[in-house]
């Protein structure tokens, strides 16, 4: 059917903000949100630093009872997906709900809940593991339990394509409502994996940064000292509809999903293409899709993550897919904020970017103060910057090869 694809409601919590209205007012001051740990005592890990959500009681938005039962990852997916359903102003109702679909994903999954188990079962027994390990473990159990928290009946699903499943479950679902599937979608992703073990591990494949003296400065995506990404949690959710559906019940559409790219480098497990191929096409599909030329693009939001090969190969794939071009338009890297959310890094991204769109502002890239010979590009350093925006685009780039980009636009009326 290709019907166009609309936002019309954007849920946040992360970081910088439990809503996307404080998350937006902190990338846009620049203020960020990285400190040392406190979920737990980081002694001996190499990297004690992370993006943590803070003061968050689950219980300020659902029961106990349900936040029992709900890893963290969930729990966030849940604030995220009310606040995307009030802001869309859209009530799911019996009889209407059979074409709701949502799609929400993680790279890591309720990693929080499993921790806590495998160390119940070590110390008390196998008989003393709870009963809902295995519900709140699940990667599709925050799409899940939002469906049955919300009463939708349509597509229901999780994309894991690791640091690029938000971004894909964004893309997939407006595919679902292009072709007829569904009208409205919950799409985006969620991610608590701030544990000790996800730290070990991401730490002993060197991806993280080691500033643990000043957390701050940490996360300086493009810069020529940085040294790691910064481990963060928390969740985006958007909600999609089909434009005429939007329009029919008077919605306030906040902006279009105008194309969709995903290839993969079929490369290396960790590392990108050394040449950015797979994330040049993967711009490239995007761009096709919503009928533009790299040239109508007015703001990049990278995937930019800190570390010192993704930033460099990130740099060389934009100038693959935009020539000159390359050199005149703004990019910059929210990561140097908010951290790295992994699974929900790029849902939050694609809400930070139809916030752009409607407040005509670019967010910074904050801590950006030596420049890298090897990313020579427009970062939009430490400042945000006002300008007009008509279309964006947003990518996100996985261990495993996954590439992901979004081309979302300001929503205009065809001729």
């Amino acid at each position: 059917m290709n019907r166009r694809v609309v936002v019309t409601g954007i849920g946040m919590i992360t970081p910088i903000g439990q809503s996307a209205d404080e998350s937006w007012d902190s990338l846009v001051n620049g203020r960020g949100g990285i400190g040392p740990i406190t979920l737990f005592d980081p002694e001996g890990l190499e990297s004690r630093i992370a993006g943590e959500v803070k003061n968050f009681d689950p219980t300020q938005f659902m029961e106990k009872k349900a936040a029992r039962r709900a890893d963290r990852f969930t729990q966030f997916a849940f604030v995220a997906a009310d606040e995307a359903l009030t802001n869309a102003n859209f009530e799911i109702v019996p009889g209407k709900n059979d074409n709701v679909a949502v799609i929400v994903g993680t790279a890591i999954g309720g990693i929080t809940t499993l921790s806590e188990e495998f160390e119940t079962m070590y110390q008390k027994g196998p008989r003393r593991v709870s009963a809902f390990l295995i519900p709140m473990m699940l990667a599709d159990m925050a799409s899940g339990q939002i469906s049955i928290r919300v009463g939708a009946r349509g597509v229901n699903y999780s994309l894991v394509s690791a640091c690029a499943s938000g971004a894909d479950c964004i893309g997939e679902a407006a595919n679902i409502i292009r072709r007829g599937d569904s009208d409205v979608a919950l799409a985006g992703g969620a991610e608590a994996a701030i544990t000790p073990i996800t730290m070990a591990g991401f730490a002993a494949a060197r991806s993280l940064s080691h500033c643990n003296e000043d957390p701050e400065h940490a996360s300086r995506p493009f810069d020529r000292d940085r040294d790691g990404f910064v481990m963060a949690e928390g969740a985006a959710i958007l909600v999609l509809e089909a434009a005429e559906h939007a329009k029919a019940r008077g919605a306030t559409i906040l902006g279009e999903i105008a194309g969709y790219g995903a290839t993969s480098d079929a490369y290396h497990v960790t590392q990108p293409d050394e040449n950015g191929r797979g994330a040049a096409e993967a711009m490239c599909r995007a761009l096709e899709e919503a009928g533009l030329r790299p040239d109508e693009i007015d703001y990049v939001n990278a995937h930019g993550t800190s570390t010192p090969m993704n930033d460099k190969l990130e740099t060389k794939a934009l100038k693959r897919v935009f020539g000159e071009y390359a050199h005149s338009v703004p990019i910059s890297s929210c990561k140097s904020m908010i951290g790295h959310l992994l699974g929900a890094a790029g849902a939050v991204e694609a809400a930070a970017c139809i916030q752009a769109i409607q407040h005509e502002t670019i967010p910074p890239t904050i801590n950006y103060t030596t420049p890298d010979p090897d990313c020579d590009l427009d970062y939009v350093p430490n400042v945000a910057r006002a300008a007009p925006l008509r279309a964006v685009m947003t990518n996100s780039l996985g261990f495993g090869g996954h590439n992901s980009s979004l081309v979302i636009r300001r929503y205009e009326e065809m001729e």
